[in-house]
């Protein structure tokens, strides 16, 4: 088990702040952790995803199922039902550098889903086995957060991992275990709009800096005693 653990934001499509972010992860010591939303708006998310899919491959790097991950999968499996929603929340982005700029105008969903399939089948089989959440020394990072409400917060569902948000930031924990999670942009979770510095209370640090929404992303290095460095790179 390597002495620390590298922590990357909600990166949605945004390559060059990855690339950029990834300049500072030390491979030898440091366990790389993706918090899930690669994809789904910015810049690049096909470029995204196929990263963090070869660091995991070829380095170990964890990489976690984040809402838009099961966006992604919920529209190949039924494309005419899952469209619009994975629409309105970036998905068309992600299609579009997946296949070709325009690809509503030509095809149906359904076709846009076969396509994938045909051309992405790697990715997609990759995407589908994906992790909730990792354990590490004292920490649980997940991409959403967990039902503080249960004895046993592994006892959450599939939706409290990918998709909580309220009640898990207002909840007290009492897991014994700090928090580590993305998904809620820390500029909601600190009601202002504007900071995207970590969000830490109780036990739980929120690491979604909005970088796809001219925030920050985060790259959060922990070891055993606590946090050690938050390596931000800004969305210019």
């Amino acid at each position: 088990m390597k002495e620390e653990v590298f922590v990357v934001g909600d990166v949605h499509g945004e390559i060059t702040l990855l690339q950029k972010l990834l300049e500072m992860w030390d491979p030898e010591k440091q366990q790389l952790i993706f918090i899930g939303d690669l994809g789904d708006r910015g810049e690049n998310p096909k470029a995204c995803f196929l990263l963090a899919q070869e660091l995991a491959e070829t380095q170990g790097a964890v990489y976690l199922k984040g809402n838009h991950e099961a966006m992604l999968l919920d529209f190949i499996a039924a494309p005419e039902d899952y469209a619009g929603n994975y629409f309105l929340n970036g998905g068309l982005v992600s299609l579009e550098s997946f296949l070709h700029k325009g690809i509503q105008e030509e095809y149906s969903p359904t076709e846009m889903a076969l396509m994938m399939k045909h051309y992405y089948k790697d990715l997609l089989a990759f995407l589908k086995e994906l992790p909730l959440y990792h354990e590490w020394e004292q920490y649980v990072f997940v991409h959403a957060g967990v039902d503080l409400g249960k004895k046993d917060w592994r006892d959450s569902t599939g939706e409290d991992f990918l998709w909580i948000r309220g009640p898990f930031h207002k909840k007290p924990n009492r897991t014994g275990k700090t928090i580590v999670f993305g998904h809620t942009p820390t500029f909601y979770l600190y009601g202002d709009n504007d900071r995207s510095d970590l969000w830490i209370s109780d036990g739980k640090i929120g690491i979604d800096g909005g970088a796809v929404y001219g925030g920050s992303l985060h790259g959060v290095v922990f070891d055993k005693n606590g946090m050690k460095e938050d390596y931000i790179v800004q969305k210019r």
